[in-house]
């Protein structure tokens, strides 16, 4: 019981750290997102010739029933962001930091419901030498404080992105922080660039559906053929698979501590089960005495049941303090469990009462029918 109370308080540990980061408010809407990799390194297209027929590839896409928006990218949300650099704001030279650069096309923010706070998104208009960029929460409140953001200039130095060493780019818009790369690390400054204006090849490419994303597979698939024929499929998953391949050692934990959990709660549960029969077995006859001296078949059921739970009860008084000193254990496997809740403990000793109460009942209820006249005519 003991060695089961730590079993079940960590499952429930972990368990619940999973749970909450699987719920973790991402900043994006993370349910019917299909993601497609296309290959560009052999395809024969230059930067010109891939954007144009990436936007006829979106236009495309999104008029396939059951597409809602489409978009194209260098990295998903979950892979990371595509380059960072030295940010500098005009007219604040002291604040000079490190940013993340995402780049994406125009409805990238639409397609993955991050919102937009303030200004814009990108179009297919923003051409030329007027460079246009994108920030979100954290970098506006790094560095503008309470200050709007729109229509400033930032200076992104030696990112090899374009001719100009330290292109210099005007805040059009900003949109709510999104996680990328760790669901456990907070959310970088980050600013996002328009892949068109850039002459970028992007070749991720994402769409929301009104349907299960699964059934769209086939009909993307021949869309991307018959628009860029040279261009092969890569990798096909879904946002929400893209999310739990990141936190793959917390589900491999805790399904271990479930199934570890699971088998301590049986063995518990069996081995007080076949104790209390044995003792109600062995006890008939004076079971039988004490019901025919008057004592309730209630009386019974409760004489029983208050054995299981002393056992639980002197169980917890071991299992308890190992569950403490098992945390340094929990926290060199995971960092950043929530061990200093009580929650995991509470949920244990809860579980293993009721164990008990399972394991008990049928002894109990055994002991409460037992016919006094039978027992006392075997005595």
């Amino acid at each position: 019981m003991a060695l089961s109370t730590v079993l079940l308080s960590a499952t429930a540990l972990f368990v619940g750290y999973v749970s909450n980061l699987r719920n973790l408010d991402l900043g994006f809407r993370r349910d019917n997102l299909l993601l497609v990799s296309l290959d560009s390194s052999h395809s024969g297209y230059d930067s010109q010739r891939w954007s144009g027929l990436s936007q006829q590839l979106l236009a495309q896409l999104e008029s396939l029933p059951g597409v809602r928006s489409a978009t194209l990218s260098e990295t998903t949300p979950m892979s990371g962001t595509g380059a960072s650099s030295m940010a500098l704001v005009k007219g604040h030279p002291e604040n000079r930091r490190e940013v993340s650069i995402s780049f994406v096309a125009p409805n990238y923010f639409r397609t993955y419901g991050t919102p937009l706070m303030a200004g814009r998104d990108f179009s297919s208009s923003d051409q030329g030498e007027h460079l246009v960029a994108i920030i979100n929460q954290t970098m506006a409140r790094d560095y503008f404080g309470a200050s709007n953001p729109i229509g400033s200039y930032v200076t992104l130095d030696h990112i090899t992105l374009r001719e100009d060493d330290t292109p210099t780019y005007e805040i059009v818009g900003i949109v709510g922080d999104a996680k990328y790369n760790d669901l456990r690390q907070p959310t970088p400054r980050t600013i996002y660039l328009s892949a068109y204006q850039e002459g970028r090849i992007v070749s991720q490419v994402t769409l929301r559906t009104d349907i299960d994303p699964e059934a769209m597979i086939s009909a993307v698939r021949q869309t991307v053929a018959s628009v860029m024929k040279t261009v092969p499929i890569g990798r096909v998953q879904m946002m929400t698979d893209q999310i739990d391949a990141s936190i793959v050692p917390e589900r491999l934990v805790a399904i271990l501590s479930t199934w570890f959990g699971a088998l301590g709660a049986l063995l518990t549960a069996v081995g007080l089960y076949s104790l209390l029969a044995y003792t109600v077995a062995r006890m008939t006859n004076e079971i039988g005495v004490r019901m025919a001296l008057g004592a309730k078949p209630s009386d019974m059921l409760w004489m029983v049941l208050t054995d299981a739970l002393w056992m639980v009860c002197l169980g917890m008084l071991i299992g308890i303090p190992l569950t403490f000193a098992s945390k340094r254990l929990a926290t060199a496997l995971i960092d950043g469990l929530p061990v200093q809740s009580p929650i995991p403990i509470v949920v244990g000793i809860a579980a293993m009462i009721v164990i008990a109460l399972c394991a008990s009942y049928l002894p109990a209820r055994r002991a409460s029918h037992v016919d006094p006249m039978v027992s006392l005519r075997y005595e």
